[in-house]
């Protein structure tokens, strides 16, 4: 049985990152996601609401769980007796970041990386411009499920 871990911020979960769900939950027999934080970045979302919506657009998928990641990836994989990360490529920037956050995955925890290219529809989608576009009152609801919509709008009305 193989345990595929896909971690991610997912501030906020965009339908690019379900289609990786979705198409992972068909490759692979479990699949974690693992909704982490990003040091980078100021997250709109809480742990909490991340993990709740993510929860909702995964509950039909009998093989897919969700949970919170802390601390490093590699080590997130050995707690859960993972076999391999997922990560979602939309274009060679993406490959080439990802081509060494996997190296050292690989270096620190001895866990491969499965890269899966991203559906031409979603090459485009990047929460962090989805963000941007959002504060400045653009629709972003042909990008997130509906719930992510609804709260993202929520927010932003609130600030």
């Amino acid at each position: 049985m193989t345990k595929a871990v896909f971690p991610g911020s997912f501030d906020p979960l965009t339908f690019g990152h379900l289609d990786v769900i979705q198409r992972s939950s068909l490759l692979f027999d479990q699949v974690v996601v693992a909704v982490g934080v990003n040091t980078t970045k100021t997250a709109m979302f809480t742990t909490e609401e991340k993990v709740a919506l993510i929860r909702e657009n995964v509950k039909d998928l009998q093989n897919v769980n969700v949970m919170v990641m802390r601390g490093l990836t590699c080590n997130f994989v050995t707690a859960v007796t993972g076999d391999v990360i997922i990560r979602g490529i939309r274009n060679v920037q993406d490959y080439e970041y990802e081509r060494d956050i996997a190296d050292i995955n690989n270096c620190l925890g001895k866990v491969d990386t499965v890269l899966i290219p991203s559906k031409t529809a979603y090459q485009d989608i990047s929460s962090s411009n989805l963000k941007e576009v959002a504060k400045f009152g653009a629709d972003v609801s042909s990008f997130v499920p509906r719930n992510v919509s609804k709260l993202l709008k929520m927010k932003l009305e609130s600030n």
